[in-house]
């Protein structure tokens, strides 16, 4: 445990830096900096050692937190590096990217009188700072095994896959569409939250690890898929979710409306440099844009449209700010860039004639909780009002979309469009066909990097018992 059991009183809390609004929102890098040694270890030592750590069960992969924030409080980097990647395969892009307040951080013991360990800094800090000092993987020890197994997607899921399976000897090869690894890491989350470089750090490592990436392929139409299964031991789906969910009000496919995928891969497209590729770089600077959606999805639309030069962005949610799915801190940070929250209000119609001219909207109280236990919106009768706008951005998020193909290779769906997966036995997350598994968020429906981090992990423990069998 700490060697000062009362640092926590003594040592306030202390976020790294974080840019001003009006600084951050002329670029598209990332806003906070970062910890130095002796930041980290003493806001490491602020951990209480709990006996029951609370925020290493509410964390979806289990991170042995308090261990690897002792590790960094002496001073042990490459211990903790090694201790962190023992849970998590991302731990750097978790670090950025996972809603803290609402996992690992909301669950500390002094959260709420004395500010919870700053746990998702640290654990960015632990890989960042041991990959610059030249930590790799510890590989020594790992037997090949001679069983290759191909991975479709190379998104959280797949990736975390593949190193899972690289630990235990197990070769893969990664397929993917894009011409970069990293799925919606790459080209949905934009650059202020995880900047590139990032993720082309973790493929240096995986590939250091023995993963090799196929990219530019997608599985089905540049490649049969039934030459994975010829040619491979086993096959992992980790597809992901990239079907907009829509709205299904009128108006939805005027000019000038925008689905929230589309607008924050092209800007993103744009940010890399890519010159050929068939998807239009949308625009919104001098728009008046309202983003319908109060999730993560919503707050990088309202967060992108602020760096192009939108003259006006209001962002609309059907229940209140304590009620919003997305993380606290993004809504915060949208704040601070001049987003407008407009909250109680449910979209009923995209209005305008040639183009959109504006979004109608009721408000609403919360009723009684819905059978997924949240609070359901329920209208006020005459409150209707119209949202001036000339651009629109459809953030509800993201549903599976699977491949015809999955039948002919018994990959069952559920109605949902999510593939249906085994949940017990000696093989979690393998499909109606033996040799075939998938998880992510093809299979529990669009939901946050490190629970796509954990089913892909889990996944390829499974492909090793059964390539074990």
């Amino acid at each position: 445990m700490s060697k000062h059991p009362l640092q926590f009183l003594e040592v306030p809390r202390r976020d790294p830096d974080k840019q001003d609004a009006e600084v951050r929102v002329e670029h598209f890098g990332e806003i906070y900096g970062h910890y130095d040694g002796a930041s980290a270890a003493a806001q490491a030592g602020r951990c209480l050692s709990c006996g029951n750590p609370y925020c290493e069960w509410q964390c979806p992969v289990h991170n042995y937190i308090p261990n690897w924030l002792e590790l960094i409080e002496d001073g042990k980097l490459f211990e903790a590096a090694e201790l962190s990647h023992q849970t998590n395969s991302l731990p750097e892009i978790c670090g950025r990217v996972c809603p803290q307040d609402r996992l690992c951080e909301g669950a500390c013991t002094l959260h709420d009188a004395n500010g919870a360990v700053s746990i998702g800094s640290i654990e960015k800090y632990i890989t960042d700072e041991a990959v610059a000092q030249g930590w790799r993987p510890d590989m020594s020890h790992v037997v090949d095994t001679g069983k290759r197994v191909a991975i479709v997607g190379a998104g959280p899921a797949g990736l975390a896959a593949a190193d899972v399976l690289a630990r235990n000897g197990v070769r893969s090869i990664v397929y993917d569409a894009y011409p970069d690894i990293g799925g919606l890491l790459t080209y949905g989350i934009p650059p202020f939250k995880l900047e590139k470089r990032i993720v082309e750090q973790r493929r240096e490592i995986l590939e250091g690890m023995g993963v090799k990436f196929v990219l530019n392929t997608r599985i089905g139409d540049d490649k049969p898929f039934d030459e994975l299964l010829d040619n491979f031991d086993a096959v992992f789906l980790g597809m992901g979710t990239y079907e907009n969910v829509r709205g299904g009000f009128a108006g939805e496919d005027l000019p000038g409306v925008y689905e929230a995928l589309p607008y924050l891969v092209s800007n993103v497209y744009r940010e890399l440099g890519y010159e050929k590729h068939s998807l239009p770089y949308i625009d919104l600077k001098d728009r008046n844009v309202v983003v319908l959606g109060g999730g993560d999805t919503g707050m990088d639309c309202n967060r992108t449209a602020i760096r192009q030069g939108a003259t006006s962005v209001s962002c609309a949610y059907r229940r209140d700010e304590e009620n919003m799915p997305g993380s606290r801190r993004e809504v915060a940070n949208s704040k601070e860039e001049g987003v407008q929250f407009l909250f109680n209000r449910q979209p009923l119609e995209i209005v305008g004639n040639d183009r959109v001219e504006g979004v109608k909207v009721i408000q609403t109280r919360l009723g009684a909780p819905g059978s997924d236990g949240r609070r359901r919106p329920e209208p006020v009768e005459g409150s209707e009002e119209i949202l001036p706008a000339d651009a629109v951005v459809i953030a509800f998020g993201f549903r599976p979309n699977p491949p015809a193909w999955f039948e002919e290779f018994s990959v069952e769906t559920l109605p949902s469009g999510r593939v249906r997966v085994a949940s017990l036995g000696n093989f979690p997350y393998q499909t109606g066909n033996p040799k075939i598994f998938a998880g992510g968020d093809m299979v529990r429906g669009s939901d946050l990097v490190v629970t796509a981090v954990h089913e892909g992990r889990e996944a390829a423990a499974g492909i090793v018992r059964y390539l074990e069998s």
